[in-house]
């Protein structure tokens, strides 16, 4: 069992404290606009393909950023005493390596949800893609957490980035 595991998930839960902040500044822009009626006639894909853009994609690149820099540490990460280095020789990750990683950790998953809560609310009926969506959707958090806690505590999204977190 890895011993940093529940470490990881301290520091995870304080980056979705800071991310909320900027889903809050979100938020405070995008109701309006619905509001207004701005965005009410969007397609489900048009939502979907701006949500990652405003979501998303700036929230992984910020994360790659922060764990290829100097600190190779998220907010979180720093605040727990924990740092990303390369699986294979322990110096800092590139932001490429650190962009991978992070794509796996947060867009893809965060994008499968939210593919799948817009296809739950407008579509009439489940049908078998939205239903292998929003399984996906549970799926892959739920194995990013077992493996926290098994295999040595290298999850997929670090084995693809090819790095390791360990105690600063």
């Amino acid at each position: 069992m890895n011993p940093d595991a529940w470490r990881r998930i301290a520091a995870w839960l304080v980056d979705w404290l800071c991310f909320l902040v900027w889903l809050g500044l979100l938020a405070a822009v995008g109701i309006p606009l619905y509001l207004s009626g701005v965005t009410g006639q969007w397609s489900a894909t048009a939502t979907n393909v701006v949500a990652a853009l405003v979501t998303a994609v700036p929230l992984t690149v910020f994360l790659a950023v922060l764990e290829s820099g100097a600190g190779q540490a998220t907010v979180g990460k720093r605040m727990l005493r924990l740092r990303v280095v390369g699986a294979r020789d322990g110096e800092r990750l590139s932001f490429t390596a650190a962009l991978t990683r992070n794509a796996l950790k947060i867009a893809v998953p965060w994008t499968i949800g939210h593919a799948a809560a817009i296809g739950l609310v407008g579509a009439p009926e489940i049908g078998p893609g939205l239903a292998v969506l929003t399984a996906a959707a549970y799926v892959l958090p739920i194995v990013y957490v077992i493996t926290l806690f098994a295999g040595g505590g290298r999850t997929p999204y670090d084995r693809a980035g090819g790095a390791r977190v360990v105690r600063a």
